[in-house]
């Protein structure tokens, strides 16, 4: 390291790296260290560092993701393995391959291919290191706050965080842009500029070119003093999610949510609570509109109705008193024809039927709590794919409904609407897989024996 690096502002260096990393990893230099390396400064920066550490981390390698997105990304995946040759460091390179589809956002698209790759490339206990600085973060909490972000979204990216079962680290995000390029830059390292940085239809390239100069014009030390606003957001989010994690523990029946102890919390703590248990559930949160229906007229629905709510790639019904979580496959390529035939199915002697392809296998289960009447059940019942014009009675006293139109009420995807199971007592549609059930095998207050119907889809 020279002596103007040692000088450097901001204290940037191995030594200085060194010290963080410890910090946050009690047992550096006993871990194994992956570099998420772009060939941008920022990476640049933290690779070299490390590389030039006594002692060394125990394993120190670089993965370059080429998203195949400019004519120049094969010559940066080239640059990536010659610096890292030099510094001594294995460099690994994955090709994303980006179908963008109507409406998508190429940035979004490139960065969840990027952070699945990165994980796929991960050995067991290697800990992923980002270069994300100060200026970065900056950058996130604006653009969450333009988006109508919430105090999650306000904390924009944690130091620390469990990634691909590991762990991802950002050392650097107190540390401001200038002061690594100068690093760099005084190491005498090369690194390469993505061309699309200048695309200001990017709303973050917009951000960083046209206003972040005038930001930090009037208020220079805007990027620390809204890094440490984020701090206090992480902070707060993590008293949030205590406090839901205690409200979902007392509402949990299982891995379902009991609505009478949802209804017992004020609207904001019971959003708080269903939003802890969509995402801990690894499921996509629903757009405000569909979190407030869930924690408003799903709850407040009759018990007999089976409300559900729908969003891509998830779904929360209510069965009886209960919310049951469940997740929706993605559409995909066109199903497997649905089987003309009927299948039997002599509950009573087998509680779980397998169907043809692609219906899956339904389940009876007993459960005292169940939505369903046994003893209002016949010995045989039939299953069979959806063939159209199909009714069912989803409230007691209601009209018979079209199954057409509360799929689309539902706003099932059609791919799954191929897949659905329906059991039929003689002529009558009595369930359509674990979605609805006809009222008159509803379950009630004088049900003696009660049970829940299980669909699990074919893969």
């Amino acid at each position: 390291m020279t002596r103007a690096a040692r000088r450097m502002p901001g204290g940037f260096g191995p030594r200085w790296l060194a010290t963080r990393l410890k910090a946050l990893l009690p047992d550096f230099p006993q871990v194994r260290l992956c570099v998420a390396f772009s060939g941008g400064a920022d990476s640049t920066a933290l690779l070299a560092a490390l590389a030039a550490m006594r002692p060394r981390p125990q394993q120190l390698r670089a993965m370059h993701i080429d998203h195949g997105l400019q004519p120049s990304s094969r010559h940066w995946a080239a640059h990536c393995r010659r610096v890292a040759r030099a510094l001594r460091v294995a460099c690994g390179v994955r090709r994303a391959a980006l179908k963008r589809s109507k409406g998508a956002s190429l940035e979004a698209l490139a960065r969840e291919a990027r952070y699945r790759l990165l994980g796929a490339a991960l050995q067991p206990g290697e800990v992923l290191l980002t270069a994300h600085q100060q200026d970065d973060q900056l950058e996130t909490v604006l653009l969450q706050l333009l988006r109508g972000a919430g105090v999650a979204g306000m904390a924009a990216m944690p130091q620390v965080t469990p990634f691909a079962g590991g762990v991802l680290l950002r050392p650097l995000l107190n540390v401001p842009r200038r002061v690594l390029h100068a690093w760099v830059s005084a190491q005498h390292l090369t690194w390469v500029e993505d061309d699309s940085n200048l695309n200001l239809h990017l709303d973050r390239n917009y951000l960083r070119a046209r206003v972040l100069p005038a930001l930090t014009a009037r208020w220079p030390a805007a990027a620390a003093t809204v890094a440490r606003s984020a701090a206090h957001a992480a902070t707060a989010q993590r008293l949030l999610d205590a406090l839901a994690a205690a409200d979902v523990a007392r509402a949990q029946v299982g891995a379902a949510l009991a609505a009478p102890a949802l209804r017992a919390l004020s609207p904001e703590r019971r959003r708080n609570a269903l939003r802890y248990w969509i995402t801990a559930a690894k499921l996509l949160m629903p757009p405000s509109a569909r979190l407030d229906e869930i924690a408003g007229p799903l709850l407040s629905a009759r018990a007999d109705s089976q409300p559900l709510v729908a969003w891509p790639g998830a779904r929360v019904q209510r069965h009886s008193e209960l919310l049951v979580l469940s997740h929706v496959a993605a559409a995909g390529p066109a199903p497997r024809a649905p089987p003309r035939r009927d299948t039997a199915w002599h509950w009573r002697d087998s509680r779980s039927c397998v169907l043809p392809a692609p219906l899956g296998r339904l389940t009876l289960r007993a459960d005292a709590r169940g939505p369903l009447d046994l003893d209002a059940l016949g010995a045989a019942l039939t299953v069979r794919a959806r063939r159209g014009g199909e009714r069912l009675r989803v409230r007691r006293g209601g009209p018979r409904r079209a199954l057409k139109s509360l799929l689309q009420e539902a706003r099932l995807a059609p791919q799954l609407r191929a897949r659905l199971p329906l059991v039929f007592d003689g002529a009558r549609l009595i369930a359509v897989a674990d979605l609805w059930l006809d009222a008159a095998v509803q379950a009630h207050a004088g049900s003696a024996r009660r049970g829940r119907l299980v669909w699990r889809r074919a893969q």
